[in-house]
């Protein structure tokens, strides 16, 4: 009995500058079993219809990393996609490159940025010359400390991450949710010598650049969760040095803010976060936000149920554990 197949309807980003002045996509229609992932569609596209069609690949297993790409806005691997729930919800599938980075040709990118980011996190372990690592034998780690890795031993660096994040995109000094979460991994590796210098020096090395959208973490094919781990890394790096730029004083701030009243004391956070010199340079804009909401420089009341608040506080200061 043959297998029951369904209409896909693609539209492929399609560039190559040796002859485009633009991008642009085309669209092919092909009858395919719903199960058959984008990237076997794309090859059949390259085999059938179009063998200028330039895309990479290499495992077609999701070990590998290789196929990255957004499918309908979404940065995924493609050889792990199915077409068929693809055209159920979107009624077309839409390829296009991984975002963050330029395009070489079609659905190819130049991926030296995210490796030009992953590398300067020194993603390899820097022994303790006090402490050198036993030659000729294994410097064996117990249970416990392994489980600290969390999930950052999954990742492929695929840089699907790395092309959801908005934070890459407003600006490209931000590492990246892939090399944060590798520098996670050295952080808690109790082999590692450089532990201290790792989180004083990424503390004004971009990582409080992350918005906390949790994007890198839909799109990690390998349940990595990248943004849980760029915030055990605020908080180790706020432990190791305290609050020392904008992004370490308004989380501290926001904290003890909150703790105060149950509710945010706008005003007081921004002196919180600012110098004093900072803050006249941004009276104007001050300004214009009191204007539009000038209780916001009234002291908040207490919340009804404050109490309730400081036990929540007491309860994690009681186990720190609670917030890995």
């Amino acid at each position: 009995m043959p297998e029951s197949t369904i209409s896909v309807p693609l539209e492929i980003y399609r560039y190559d500058p040796k002859v485009d002045s633009a991008p642009r996509y085309e669209r092919i229609t092909l009858d395919l079993p719903p199960h058959t992932p984008v990237l076997t569609a794309l090859l059949k596209v390259r085999q059938d219809r179009d063998p200028s069609l330039t895309l990479r690949y290499s495992c077609r297993s999701a070990i590998c990393g290789s196929c990255a790409m957004q499918i309908n806005s979404k940065s995924r691997l493609a050889c792990e996609t199915p077409v068929g729930p693809e055209v159920e919800r979107h009624g077309r599938i839409v390829i296009e490159p991984m975002r963050n980075q330029p395009v070489l040709r079609d659905l190819i990118v130049d991926q030296q940025p995210f490796w030009t980011q992953y590398e300067r996190i020194q993603p390899h372990l820097i022994p303790d010359p006090a402490h050198p690592m036993p030659e000729g034998r294994e410097n064996p780690m117990t249970p416990e400390q392994v489980e600290r890795f969390k999930e950052t031993p999954r990742c492929i660096a695929c840089g699907a991450c790395y092309s959801a994040c908005p934070a890459v995109e407003a600006d490209p000094t931000f590492p990246g949710p892939m090399a944060l979460a590798k520098l996670y991994r050295f952080v808690v590796d109790p082999r590692d010598g450089r532990t201290q210098d790792r989180l004083v020096s990424i503390q004004t090395g971009g990582l409080w650049l992350c918005l906390r959208c949790h994007l890198c973490t839909e799109a990690c094919p390998k349940d990595v969760r990248p943004s849980e781990r760029i915030r055990d890394l605020k908080e180790m790096a706020i432990d190791a040095q305290g609050a020392t730029e904008h992004g370490s004083k308004h989380a501290v701030g926001f904290l003890r803010n909150i703790r105060e009243t149950g509710t945010l004391n706008e005003f007081k956070l921004v002196r919180q976060t600012y110098s004093p010199l900072e803050m006249v340079g941004q009276v104007g804009q001050g300004i214009r936000m009191w204007r539009k909401k000038p209780e916001m420089m009234k002291k908040p009341k207490k919340v009804a149920g404050w109490e309730d608040v400081e036990k929540i506080y007491r309860a994690l200061e009681d186990s720190p554990e609670d917030r890995q």
